[in-house]
């Protein structure tokens, strides 16, 4: 990596490590001195209550910014990556569990294999067991899908090339769902075993509720990145499929009242009612979506597709 043309952009979004913020930053500082970084450290304070702010407000080299309130450590992270100004982007959680002197490897990883995200993969964590356990559930869940082919996607340590985040926004608990994000766009994801510290002091932010968040939140992304250019594709699909089978069973319906058959002869017009009605439901509300999709496209600078490479190759002319 060149120092002279490239700047790497530290964020750490914190929240309540009044005792853990001063000693990353020492270490992250270090690390950028040791490997003559051009850098930048941005430090996100997501409401913290404990006294992180006077701490970290301090911090020299950084950039300090306080969030109003707790808004989560997505939208901290969104806001440490739309102040960022470096050619890649590092993300670290504030508690000391990742290790900044992992940052030249992935660094290295990335530029080595012409990626544009390196994750990196706690493969031996030291989180209790029952936060193991947890993210393994989440991470099977992940992997059926979205599929982001990662083994630990939640693993705050990543690197990225600053176009990763042109045009995304982050929301609810979507950080750790970028991986996925980016592969759907076409990017070039790879990842890399880490060091995973245990952690020193404070308590861990995570809970069961947030992990039910993080699941509809994965099921949202999963719809908008699957489908947001072709919402007709699914939804129409879906209810087309209930409509055809409700005019079948519709018709069996018919067939039996004339035969007078009484068997399923109160059932079916019932299920073929309902059948119907969802079918067409379902199908408007794809059209409905469809037509709210290109508005959307139309109307901010998010794209359904990203840009690898582009060039002007025209022929010199003598005049």
């Amino acid at each position: 990596m060149d120092s002279s043309r490239d700047m790497i952009s530290i964020v750490i979004p914190v929240y309540n490590e009044v005792d853990n913020i001063a000693d990353l930053h020492r270490e992250v500082l270090d690390v950028c001195e040791q490997n003559n970084y051009e850098y930048e450290i941005i430090i996100v304070d997501d409401g913290s209550t404990d006294g992180t702010r006077q701490v970290a407000e301090n911090l020299k080299p950084a950039t300090y910014i306080r969030l109003r309130r707790n808004f989560g450590q997505t939208s901290a992270m969104d806001c440490g990556i739309k102040q960022s100004s470096g050619k890649y982007i590092v993300t670290l959680d504030g508690d000391g569990q990742n290790d900044p002197a992992d940052i030249p490897r992935l660094i290295k990883h990335l530029e080595d294999n012409d990626l544009d995200l390196v994750s990196g993969w706690r493969k031996n964590r030291k989180d209790p067991i029952l936060k193991r356990i947890s993210s393994w559930l989440a991470g099977l869940a992940r992997r059926l899908i979205i599929n982001d082919s990662l083994h630990d996607s939640g693993c705050t340590l990543k690197v990225y090339k600053t176009e990763c985040f042109e045009g995304i926004s982050l929301f609810g608990e979507m950080h750790r769902f970028i991986p996925g994000v980016l592969r759907i766009k076409g990017f070039n994801v790879g990842e890399l075993e880490v060091n995973h510290r245990p952690r020193q002091s404070g308590k861990t932010k995570y809970s069961w509720q947030r992990g039910i968040k993080g699941f509809l939140d994965m099921i949202g992304v999963w719809f908008w990145h699957k489908y947001a250019v072709r919402p007709l594709h699914l939804l129409g699909g879906i209810g087309a499929s209930l409509f055809l089978l409700g005019s079948l069973t519709s018709a069996v319906g018919i067939y039996f009242y004339i035969m007078n058959i009484e068997l399923f002869r109160f059932f079916l017009p019932v299920l073929s009612s309902f059948l119907l009605t969802s079918g067409m439901q379902i199908f408007l509300f794809g059209l409905i979506a469809d037509m709210l999709a290109k508005n959307y496209f139309q109307s901010t600078p998010d794209t359904p597709y990203s840009i690898a490479e582009s060039k002007l190759n025209y022929p010199q002319t003598d005049n």
